[in-house]
């Protein structure tokens, strides 16, 4: 975990062109010193109130997966979001996630995420959110802001994002793998190679085994990513599938390699995009 400044408060938006259609998120933390950390991300197919609760959640996973401890004002526009975490949510779980009609909830999947964070976050960190709601589209910078950012985000067109200049690279998502861990894999791999052969391969059974150790390593990464929860950029991804950005860039924002499901996290951009891989379920 890395060490935060004060938080000053965090502004949330969601956007979507058509509802349902192509959406957008936005988050924005400001920090006592005057720094931003601004958050952003992109779904194909969604509604506005997906995305107002999906800026919410990146905030939350921002605050989790940081040494950051107290209470923290978030601020959005979403009436849905906030009477739904601060209201509904306790009667929803009651009656197994079911409205006073006896219908589904919608968005279940995204609030039983909100309610996780916020259980994590204060039980754990003692982080205590405050939710505020600010009125949209009434010169509030915060909120104007976050619905620059969700709007260019539905559409697909580049914005700039600031980042806290502390520790950019880590500091816009969850942590990334620690070096030790990957190094301990590795390591494990190859004993696990050296027992299995013993006696001196020929230079085809050797070629053979240097490629299946590569597997291996990549393989045990792979879960050792998942298991974690840690995030990697674009790039260590297609390090890790022995790809290219390009391949990356082309397979969509989530998709099955092997034995996990990869899904992109946070925004677009060489140093803002994320991805997380999670195992999938195997028959017994």
């Amino acid at each position: 975990m890395t060490t935060l400044p004060e938080i000053k408060a965090i502004y949330t938006d969601g956007a979507c062109s058509g509802n349902p259609g192509p959406g957008g998120w936005g988050t924005v933390i400001y920090f006592a010193d005057g720094q931003l950390q601004e958050l952003g991300g992109h779904e194909a197919g969604t509604t506005n109130n997906r995305m107002e609760m999906q800026a919410a959640i990146a905030a939350l996973q921002f605050l989790e997966h940081q040494d950051y401890i107290g209470p923290v004002e978030l601020h959005t526009d979403s009436k849905y979001l906030i009477q739904g975490i601060t209201q509904w949510l306790k009667g929803w779980k009651r009656k197994g996630w079911k409205t006073s009609a006896g219908k589904a909830v919608l968005n279940n999947d995204l609030c039983v995420v909100l309610d996780e964070l916020t259980q994590r976050l204060a039980n754990v960190q003692n982080i205590e959110i405050d939710w505020r709601y600010v009125k949209g589209h009434a010169g509030n910078v915060g909120n104007e802001r976050c619905d620059q950012i969700a709007r260019a985000y539905s559409h697909q067109q580049p914005i700039q994002l600031q980042q806290l200049k502390a520790s950019a690279s880590q500091l816009s998502a969850p942590p990334l793998a620690n070096q030790a861990d990957l190094d301990e894999v590795i390591i494990q791999n190859n004993d696990s190679i050296s027992t299995q052969s013993h006696s001196a391969p020929d230079n085809g059974s050797a070629s053979t085994l240097k490629r299946l150790s590569h597997i291996l390593t990549r393989l045990q990464m792979a879960d050792t990513l998942a298991e974690h929860g840690y995030l990697i950029t674009s790039q260590e991804l297609a390090d890790l599938l022995d790809e290219t950005a390009d391949d990356i860039a082309q397979r969509g924002t989530q998709w099955t390699w092997r034995n996990w499901s990869v899904a992109q996290v946070g925004g677009h951009g060489a140093d803002r995009e994320f991805w997380q891989l999670e195992r999938l379920e195997t028959a017994s």
